[in-house]
């Protein structure tokens, strides 16, 4: 009968770097004396935590994990806490979390700029620590995309009109902070076929190569050449050999 314990304050889910020490907490109401028995989960294994069995469950972050509370009272009834994930940056840039942080998100991953073709998935990933773990809202062009309201910003088939700047807010109790703005480029792709045959129409194919020489004996700003005609005459050789046509000026 679950209604005899009340629970009065949740465990609240936190993304943290590794090594991190925080205290997860867990309160309820009885009729009788209340015990507790903390539990964890890793890879789908659920297991008490040795020990665990205080209101406050004290941790220094090493890896993702699940975590949630039982408490029972003396007549055997029972209520386990909401599942809370203690989520763990493994790598982390240096000087964060600052030194004085209180829990307010921090940005540890950014997204990056993509071009995608039209029809194909279009990824976007963010990632911020924070005590409580941040909520996070995507934004196209300044405009809140509704239903992106996870790390990742997923389109399964990108169209024209998703290119744009994105960024991405991420938000707790104690404020809020925004990733860099990227810009998404969506576009048509050519295949290689087409694209060659595209080419060959803007960009004809070259029939013949020319060059131009041309030999000065009087520069008005410039020391004059030692002997230009027989420069030119030289280099036309040299040309002629790799085929090209030369046309040989003077002055």
């Amino acid at each position: 009968f679950s209604a005899a314990i009340a629970i009065t304050e949740q465990p609240v889910s936190v993304s943290v770097p590794v090594g991190y020490s925080f205290t997860l907490r867990c309160r309820a109401e009885g009729r009788t004396s209340l015990q507790y028995q903390w539990f964890c989960q890793h890879q789908s294994v659920c297991h008490p935590i040795p020990g665990a069995t205080k209101q406050d469950l004290p941790i220094t972050a090493q890896q993702t994990q699940l975590y949630t509370c039982r408490i029972n009272d003396l007549y055997k009834n029972a209520i386990f806490s909401d599942w809370v994930k203690v989520e763990v940056h493994q790598c982390v840039a240096r000087g964060l979390p600052p030194q004085l942080w209180r829990g307010e998100p921090v940005i540890v991953l950014n997204p990056t700029e993509q071009r995608v073709e039209v029809g194909k998935p279009l990824q976007l990933q963010c990632a911020a620590m924070g005590i409580p773990a941040p909520s996070y809202q995507w934004y196209q062009n300044g405009n809140l995309l509704e239903h992106q309201k996870k790390k990742k910003l997923w389109i399964t088939h990108a169209k024209v009109s998703d290119s744009g700047t994105y960024l991405c807010c991420a938000s707790n109790s104690h404020g809020e902070h925004w990733t860099n703005a990227v810009d998404i480029h969506i576009g048509e792709t050519l295949p290689p076929a087409e694209h060659l045959q595209l080419c060959r129409l803007v960009f004809p194919l070259a029939t013949g190569k020319i060059a131009l020489l041309v030999g000065n004996n009087r520069y008005q700003h410039h020391p004059n050449l030692m002997a230009p005609v027989t420069d030119v005459f030289e280099l036309s050789l040299l040309l002629e050999q790799l085929g090209f046509q030369v046309v040989s000026l003077l002055d």
